[in-house]
């Protein structure tokens, strides 16, 4: 089972969604479930668009994501290498699904 999420983000000034003038409250719940993901000993990986543009180019999925879509594809993740969503941050089930690890585990703060 995968046990590995790389996250690409789009050009955002912090991973929680939470400063700015406005709050982004799916980014921010994004962000809760790869904290509880992390706990469950799942590696996870997250590049932001405007502060490591080369890891965007480097990975050959995320680059045919955004040859295809441009930047609209964006957030882009792959689970285990392979993609899993783009253009969205996925649900908590998708995450669980994707990791392979029952929803209660995860559910567990």
């Amino acid at each position: 089972m995968p046990r590995r999420l790389e996250v690409f983000d789009p050009a955002l000034c912090c991973a929680t969604g939470v400063c700015g003038p406005t709050s982004d409250p799916d980014l921010a719940r994004f962000a809760g479930d790869l904290a509880r993901l992390r706990r469950q000993d799942v590696a996870i990986e997250r590049h932001n668009l405007a502060q490591d543009p080369g890891a965007f180019a480097d990975h050959p999925a995320v680059r045919a994501e955004l040859e295809k879509a441009g930047v609209a594809c964006l957030p882009v993740v792959l689970a285990d290498g392979r993609v899993l969503a783009t253009g969205r941050y996925p649900s908590r089930a998708e995450l669980v699904a994707a990791v392979g690890l029952p929803d209660p585990t995860v559910a567990r703060a």
